[in-house]
């Protein structure tokens, strides 16, 4: 039986596993995300302690560039995580190991794993989100990952302000982007406190939270026609943000799309990760199946 590596490489943590899938694990480690140099080098120790391997599958925070005639393939693009700009991300693996390596966006890797095992199983075009230290998104069509220009960018959209929020944004590219003004540290810089402790402030929080991401969602909607949206990440952990989230898509649509869907408050149709946390490591193993057969994108 095959044995692949599998990596989700977040801007807070990195996890690593080796096995086939989210239900066949042999090791995982999971440590938090610091220099280019450390976190890469400690995920090879961990893959050398742990092979051999057939494969391996990064899924990894970016922007990345995801062109293998590039002479910049396998490395991060220009980003907010500071020290990451230029990191080669596949050269750090393919110096130590012989095997072929899948290497794509952590929010694409993501909707890999839910097409295969959770919420996207028998969609042919669905969106991931996830909402924690950054926001991205990736998502399938026709079960092929999304790349063109470069990669999906959803975490930068930029969209309506709700009319009692003066906060300016964080975002160094853009300020007020939906990434700016909604992700983690947007609602710890805003609030004082990081979204696990908002207290009395949580009602007021969400509401924030679901204009804005509910406004980002009615325009995939309207721009991509997915057949489902999942939408992961710690900050979906506030109480009620899920649902309200929904309401505010409802909202921003306005009624123009009639689809079954989105009836019933569209409960079926934007959707929690049905693998959990799993998501991206399980999307890992897609990718170095992938991999094996050739699929470089």
């Amino acid at each position: 039986m095959a044995r692949y590596g599998s990596i989700e490489g977040g801007g807070t943590k990195f996890v690593c596993a080796v096995g086939t899938g989210p239900d066949d694990l042999a090791a995982t480690i999971t440590y938090p995300t610091s220099s280019p140099d450390e976190t890469l080098g400690r995920a090879v120790a961990f893959f050398d302690e742990h092979g051999p391997l057939d494969a391996i599958g990064i899924a990894t925070f970016g922007p990345l560039d995801l062109d293998p005639a590039s002479a910049e393939y396998g490395r991060v693009r220009r980003t907010p995580k500071p020290g990451w700009s230029g990191a080669d991300v596949v050269g750090a693996f393919s110096a130590a190991f012989d095997v072929p390596i899948g290497f794509d966006t952590d929010v694409n890797g993501a909707a890999l794993g839910e097409g295969r095992w959770g919420a996207g199983r028998g969609l042919g075009t669905f969106i991931y989100i996830t909402v924690g230290t950054g926001i991205g998104g990736g998502g399938l069509v026709d079960g092929e990952p999304m790349h063109g220009l470069i990669h999906p960018e959803m975490g930068h959209l930029r969209l309506p302000r709700h009319p009692g929020d003066p906060f300016a944004g964080r975002c160094p590219f853009h300020g007020d982007c939906l990434e700016g003004v909604a992700s983690g540290p947007a609602i710890e810089e805003r609030w004082g406190v990081r979204a696990e402790e908002l207290g009395s402030n949580t009602e007021r929080a969400v509401e924030f939270e679901a204009f804005s991401l509910g406004y980002a969602m009615a325009n995939l909607v309207l721009a991509l026609s997915p057949e489902r949206i999942i939408i992961g990440g710690g900050v979906m952990n506030l109480p009620g943000l899920l649902t309200e989230t929904r309401l505010r898509m409802l909202e921003a649509l306005g009624g123009y799309v009639d689809a079954p869907a989105l009836d019933g408050g569209a409960e079926t149709f934007l959707v929690a990760p049905a693998l959990g946390t799993r998501s991206g490591i399980a999307g890992g193993f897609v990718l170095a199946e992938r991999a094996v057969a050739g699929l470089r994108r």
